[in-house]
Parts: C-alpha cells; structure tokens; sequence
C-alpha cells in the first residue's frame, strides 16, 4: 500500500496539542513520518501566527528545513485558496516559489477557480502534479484540463460527513476516471469521521491512501494520537487485509 502522511493540514493546537507549525517541527513530523512507515508527506507551511501559508518565503523555509533534517523525505504541499487572497493571488506566490526549495510535488483542488492554470503553473516550475476532485461534480472540469494526463496520482477526497456515502463517493469518482481513460494512481482519503473508513476502502480497492493530523485527530478506536501512530495503524490494516 502506498501511504502519504498528511501531517499538519490546518489544524490548531487546541485541536492537536503535537501538531507541527514552525518549519523545524515540520522537519521533524515529516522524518518520523516516513520513518514511521509513510512514503511521501504533505505538509502545510505556517506563519508565526499558525496561519496556512503558500507564501515564498514561508514555502522556502519549510522545504530547507525538511532537506536539511533529510533529503531523501519526498515532499509535497497545498495551492488552495483558503492560504492567499484568490487565484490571481495564488499565481503570483506559487511563480515565486524559490527554485532551490520547491516542494517536490504540489496539490490543486479542482474544484477551486483557476485550477487548470495552477495545475499547468506546478509542472512549469519542474514539481510533479496530483490534482484533486472533492465530488462527481468537480470531474469534468479535471477531465477537460490539458494536465490531466500529467498527474502522479488524482487525490479523490469526499467532503461528506457519512462514511457510507463518502466510501460510495470514492468508488464512484474512481469509476468516473477510469471510465475516462485516467492511469495515473489514484488515492482516496476522507476527513475526520470518514477517514478511517476511507481508509480501509482504500485498502479493499488497492488504490492509495493517505492519513495524519490534517485529516484525523484519532485512531479507530477514538483514542486521541499523533500522525506516528496513525501511520502505524494504517500500515497494520493493509497488512492484516492481504494476509
């Protein structure tokens, strides 16, 4: 199974008291991470105020820290809106991301304005794309965008509240691509109540997945913990699934 750790999202430490913010605690969640059983991380950078960030100065600060704790560590980050002032915004912060300190991949949520610039903007400055869809109603606008065919792996992330109905969207997006002619990897993960059914549909489905902080604050059994344990758990239910 391949896992993505998606360690830090935006959560707070009121939520999640071991949440990393600054870029030495982001190093670090993303060494344990991978140690932990984790193929690649997904981080969200931070200003001093805890605040999401795809501003220049904050992406480089991130990514030198990360490469400086471990430079094998395959990273990646977000170019949603809700870190800048719009699209316009956003294409002028992701153009100036410093080139010695690009993340190695970057997300774009198609259900956001502008997400076919954003997505042809990502490979333009050398970082592998995964584009996201968050229902059925996102997929054509990714199936018409001329990067469809450039994505390391589409993120299929329903934003759903039931489990039942976010598995059920999962199956159903995942259908919709193939049955468009999409190869690349495709990876489900839910939010909160959903994820850990997501992630065990994953599993069943032999598709990607991913877990941590940014999506859940506990394990399956409602005990609260950090993204290592997560991790551990993920890996234990893919193990357990295949034996």
């Amino acid at each position: 199974m391949f896992l993505k750790a998606a360690i830090n999202g935006g959560r707070t430490r009121d939520e999640a008291p071991t949440v990393p913010l600054t870029p030495e605690e982001i190093a670090r969640a993303s060494a344990a991470a991978v140690a932990a059983g984790a193929d690649i991380v997904h981080a969200h950078a931070r200003r001093p105020d805890g605040s999401q960030t795809i501003d220049p100065e904050d992406i480089g600060a991130m990514i030198r820290a990360i490469r400086a704790h471990d430079s094998s560590i395959i990273v990646g980050t977000t170019t949603g809106l809700w870190t800048c002032d719009g699209h316009d915004d956003r294409m002028r912060l992701l153009a100036a991301w410093p080139e010695d300190a690009l993340p190695d991949f970057a997300s774009v949520a198609f259900s956001e304005e502008g997400a076919a610039e954003a997505a042809r903007l990502v490979l333009s400055k050398g970082m592998v794309l995964e584009s996201a869809v968050w229902s059925r109603e996102d997929v054509p606008a990714l199936l018409a965008a001329d990067t469809l065919h450039e994505n390391v792996r589409i993120l299929i992330e329903p934003e759903v509240e039931d489990p039942d109905v976010a598995v059920e969207e999962c199956r159903a997006i995942a259908a919709m691509l193939r049955g468009a002619g999409v190869t690349c990897s495709i990876l489900y993960h839910g939010a909160d109540q959903t994820a850990w059914p997501v992630i065990a549909a994953a599993i069943e489905d032999g598709v990607q997945t991913r877990v941590g902080l940014e999506d859940v604050l506990v394990l399956p059994d409602g005990a609260a913990d950090g993204n290592v344990p997560m991790i551990r758990t993920a890996r234990a239910m893919a193990t357990a699934y295949t034996s």
